[in-house]
Order: structure tokens, then sequence, then C-alpha cells
């Protein structure tokens, strides 16, 4: 990668404190890019990264972020949309308020961090968005009727960012990973990952490193050319979805 990027870029990972936000933060300081991730409470990032709180739901502690990483880093160049967060229920026991708060994080708010970063790229001719969506956006999952409807609503918002801008030299494209080898399913029981496995044609879950490679690489000049484009990592569960 560093080959096809020798200069420092000024790279924003939402969420990039923890399980794929933090390995695709990790990657990108690989990489040699200066990184910024954000956090609700401000700390926690990776080593070398710099951490600033925000809330994506808020619109104000995401300007006043993205203004402290610009001051710190320059004006960002690549930005991956990853924070986000689950609130399970069946549809029959699932409230508005659980509906909307998931949407309000995962779909709004990655709105709102493109929205406060697109300026500088247009401005530049040149910028990588990367929205990090789900399988389930795609595949569906009983009891997610919320978090399915705002992981694939991230490849309406890539898409139609695609049309807009694409003749600035700008891409936008979906990762979509499917299960991962985090904090979250290791909790599961085992019975229950034993039966995930089952399901996924590589028998395995993916490291976060396979889905930060992947962000990276998306993210590269070598990339220029894929935009509006849905990248599962999944180990083939989804497929033709």
């Amino acid at each position: 990668m560093t080959e096809s990027t020798p200069e420092p870029r000024s790279v924003l990972v939402t969420g990039g404190n923890r399980g794929i936000g933090r390995s695709i933060a990790e990657e990108f300081l690989r990489c040699g890019d200066k990184v910024a991730v954000t956090s609700r409470s401000g700390t926690g990032g990776p080593e070398g990264a710099l951490t600033v709180a925000a809330d994506v739901t808020d619109g104000d502690s995401l300007t006043a972020a993205i203004k402290a990483v610009e001051a710190e880093n320059g004006p960002i160049e690549v930005l991956v949309a990853n924070a986000g967060i689950t609130d399970d229920q069946l549809l029959l026991r699932m409230s508005d308020e659980s509906f909307e708060t998931v949407l309000d994080t995962n779909l709004t708010g990655a709105f709102r961090t493109v929205q406060r970063v697109i300026k500088s790229m247009v401005r530049k001719k040149k910028g990588r968005i990367v929205l990090i969506s789900s399988v389930v956006g795609l595949y569906g999952s009983p009891g997610q009727v919320n978090y399915a409807a705002s992981k694939s609503g991230l490849v309406g918002i890539a898409r139609a960012l695609t049309r807009e801008l694409g003749s600035r030299g700008i891409t936008a494209n979906v990762v979509a990973p499917g299960y991962i080898d985090t904090e979250m399913t290791q909790q599961l029981s085992e019975d229950l990952q034993d039966s995930y496995r089952k399901a996924i044609p590589a028998g395995r879950f993916a490291d976060p490193e396979e889905v930060a490679r992947v962000v990276a690489f998306v993210a590269s000049d070598d990339a220029a050319y894929i935009s509006g484009a849905v990248i599962p990592v999944d180990g083939g569960l989804g497929m033709g979805h």
C-alpha cells in the first residue's frame, strides 16, 4: 500500500476505539497515514492515532471533532464511517424508539459525518469514503429489522454519492462484513457460534484484520475506478444478495 500512497493521508475512522473500527485504524497506521478515530468518550483509540470525542447522533459534537482532526492532521482525505449500534428485537415487539435510535446512529450518523467532510474532498478533487455495512443489510436477519434497514440504507448513500461526486475524483463504497471474531461474537454461546459457522461456506469467522485490509484497498489509489460497490467480507455467507 505504501508504494501507491507515499504521502501520508488524513484518515478518519468513526467508532475506531474497538472491534472492526480499531483494526481499520491500525491498518491505516501501518500504511503510514495520519489517523484519527472518534469514540464517545474521546479515549481508547489505538496507539499512534488521534482520538477525539464525538457522538454521530449529535451534529455539533461531530463538527467540533472534525475541526479538531483537521487542525491536527489536515483536511480529511479518507473517511471510514464505522460507528454503529444494535438493539435486537423481533418486529412485533420492537418499539418506535428502538428503530429510530438504531437508524439515527447507523444511517443518519453516516450521513452527518460524510456531509461534514465532503467539502474539503470536493475542493481537493480527491477523496475516499468507505461505509461499513453488514451482511445483515443484504441477507436479512430475524430480530434485526432496525439494524438491517440501517445497514442496507448505506448502499443508497454510497450510490447516490457516486452519482453526485464521481467526476470529482471521489469514490464511495460499502464494505459488508459477515461474522467477525470480535468481543461481540465471543460473547455468543458455543452452540450459537457453531450454528453460525455451519452457515458460512468458509467455515469460520473472519479476523477483524481481514476486513481492515479490504477497507484499506478500497481507500487506495489502486481502487480509483471502484465506486458505488458493495464488497462483502463474509466467507460466502450472503452470496448473491
